[in-house]
């Protein structure tokens, strides 16, 4: 993936999955069952668009377990992010691994992305199989400053969620490839809401 990290992001990356392990058993923090599968289907998925993410500030709707957030953190220490989650005990778990793998430029907020209201908006919004794009334009674009960026995260490409969306709204759409997983992955880039043509 073209991807230079350095050994503290390793280690870090390896930490995340064993507290992941750890709070699971309790949490259900992941629906993906074999955690034989969370390098390529956590990690590696999260970790296919580190390349393509313009800079700024980023916010990831529907974090979940953190992903794709919390790999993206670690792959880019220096970047703002802010992990957004309405489920109590995902961010419970969010803000833990954030303060053990020393991610200081993390941080959690717990809210449904349509009643979140921060104090500016953020250059890049990132979501994962949070919703279809409609849904995600609708309930997450107002977190979009200006010019900014929405991606999102699909697995085979999107055809009828985009033709539902008006023109000048897909900015484009990225095929990924993410080692060890034997199924497709695309970016889809969005214009947010406010900058939209006509």
């Amino acid at each position: 993936m073209g991807l230079q990290l350095s050994s503290q992001a390793v280690s870090q990356l390896t930490s995340l999955l064993q507290l992941l392990a750890k709070w699971n058993r309790v949490y259900n923090l992941t629906s993906l069952s074999a955690e034989e599968k969370w390098v390529s289907h956590h990690l590696l998925d999260s970790l296919s668009i580190v390349s393509l993410i313009p800079d700024g500030r980023l916010i990831d709707v529907g974090s979940g377990g953190g992903f794709p957030g919390l790999p993206v953190a670690i792959a880019n220490p220096d970047r703002d992010i802010v992990l957004l989650d309405s489920n109590h005990k995902k961010t419970a778990f969010l803000r833990q691994a954030a303060a053990e793998l020393g991610l200081a430029k993390v941080s959690v907020e717990t809210a449904r992305s349509e009643s979140f209201r921060p104090d500016s908006g953020f250059d890049v919004v990132v979501s994962r199989a949070f919703s279809d794009l409609k849904s995600f334009l609708d309930l997450a674009g107002h977190l979009c400053r200006d010019n900014g960026t929405l991606l999102a995260m699909k697995g085979v490409y999107p055809a009828d969620e985009i033709a539902e969306l008006p023109a000048g709204v897909v900015r484009n759409t990225v095929r990924l490839e993410v080692p060890m997983i034997d199924a497709q992955r695309h970016a889809v880039f969005l214009n947010p809401p406010a900058s939209r043509e006509g």
